[in-house]
């Protein structure tokens, strides 16, 4: 697929559509190359410490739903950093026209750790237009153009995992969790 191309898999409620990420959530960037290199730093010592914890939980035999929930975050963090490590090396540069290849001839678009994430999971649950609302509902809610979206956020996997985790921690797992 190319960036920005989309398949309807249910109806027009779910989409995959092709998108790269270039740094953190809902495509924030951090400083440029060094900025990016930064980030993938922060991430990699980040998951080594979640991966302690878990380590050290599991071995305790500490609470399941806690394990469950660290885990997930564990889980997703991971899935996030090797695709962001070596999807640039393995691929070619994608664009809204082209369609990246695995990069045969040579290095692929970017270095070790410098690479982009890919979403994919789009879920655009309400799509309406001003047109098709009452008068007495406010313009900004439409935005510049004249649309709103409910769910625009386009995820991936690895997204969803970090979400459902932290989720799972917040509701159902504040009292069990503690510093091992």
């Amino acid at each position: 697929m190319s960036i920005g191309e989309e398949i309807p898999v249910l109806g027009n409620w779910f989409y995959l559509y092709f998108t790269e990420n270039y740094g953190m959530a809902f495509g924030m960037q951090f400083g440029g190359e060094w900025g990016k290199l930064a980030l993938s730093i922060f991430r990699v010592l980040a998951v080594s410490v979640i991966g302690v914890y878990l380590f050290l939980l599991a071995k305790r035999k500490k609470n399941f739903g806690l394990i469950f929930s660290i885990s997930l975050i564990f889980a997703g963090a991971l899935g996030n950093i090797l695709d962001s490590a070596f999807y640039g090396l393995i691929f070619t540069q994608s664009s809204y026209h082209t369609v990246a290849e695995f990069a045969t001839n040579g290095p692929g678009y970017s270095s070790f750790l410098h690479g982009r994430v890919v979403d994919m999971l789009y879920f655009p649950i309400i799509d309406i237009t001003r047109v098709d609302m009452p008068s007495w509902i406010p313009e900004f809610i439409f935005g510049n153009d004249g649309r709103f979206i409910f769910f625009r956020p386009i995820f991936n996997i690895a997204d969803s995992a970090i979400t459902i985790g932290v989720s799972w921690l917040i509701l159902f797992q504040r009292k069990n969790l503690q510093f091992v």
